[in-house]
């Protein structure tokens, strides 16, 4: 996209992609929902040309209708809410704050190359010494897959769990076609090839029609 391109990074966490590309030239938003995260961002740097907004990726400003040029959603930012409604309502956001024209980068885990490869538990040491040790289920009605993480190093140990939706390209698909946008691409992740189906991840690109 040209240079002055209007791009919403949502969720943008603490700016990591909406820093690099204001820097690139583009018009950056910045939408999350964690104040803490937001504040790491905006400490490291705000211009007319990069701003950030705390709000929730369901119901985004009124104002933003057919303001950008691209949207990005970005590693596995997708799936957390507990009503498959929720994620319906967030693509629609989407699509509501695209230009016609605009394009959705979509990029998470893909259900099918996960089941693929599920692994129940394993664990490994980091660089620092640090143990970690997860162990997973996945409901395949609901398709959430919930992991329970532990760490220990020394004597310090902590552990968290954390639930993520899983959806196929499939269905994702249908959720962009209803919301009117039309997936033109779908890659490998980050790689330059074609999804498989042994592909964990995927990276899809939509249009709004």
């Amino acid at each position: 996209m040209p240079a002055g391109s209007r791009i919403l990074d949502v969720p943008c966490g603490y700016g990591r992609h909406a820093h690099l590309l204001a820097e690139a030239g583009y018009n950056v938003e910045g939408l999350d929902y964690s104040r803490d995260l937001l504040a790491v961002a905006r400490k490291r740097g705000t211009s007319p040309k990069l701003r950030y907004t705390r709000g929730d990726m369901r119901k985004m400003p009124v104002r933003w209708k057919g303001r950008f040029d691209a949207v990005l959603n970005l590693f596995t930012s997708f799936g957390f809410f507990v009503h498959p409604g929720d994620d319906v309502r967030v693509i629609r956001e989407f699509s509501r704050v695209l230009k016609a024209g605009g394009a959705l980068i979509w990029h998470g885990g893909s259900r099918d190359g996960v089941m693929a490869r599920f692994l129940p538990r394993d664990w490994w040491t980091s660089d620092d010494e640090t143990l970690f040790a997860q162990e997973r289920e996945f409901d395949p009605l609901s398709g959430v897959l919930t992991v329970h993480s532990t760490w220990r190093r020394g004597a310090r140990k902590g552990d968290r769990e954390h639930r993520l939706r899983l959806y196929t390209a499939t269905r994702l698909s249908e959720l962009c076609a209803d919301a009117g946008l039309v997936i033109e691409q779908a890659h490998d992740g980050f790689n330059d090839r074609p999804l498989r189906r042994t592909s964990s991840e995927m990276l899809l690109v939509a249009r709004k029609e």
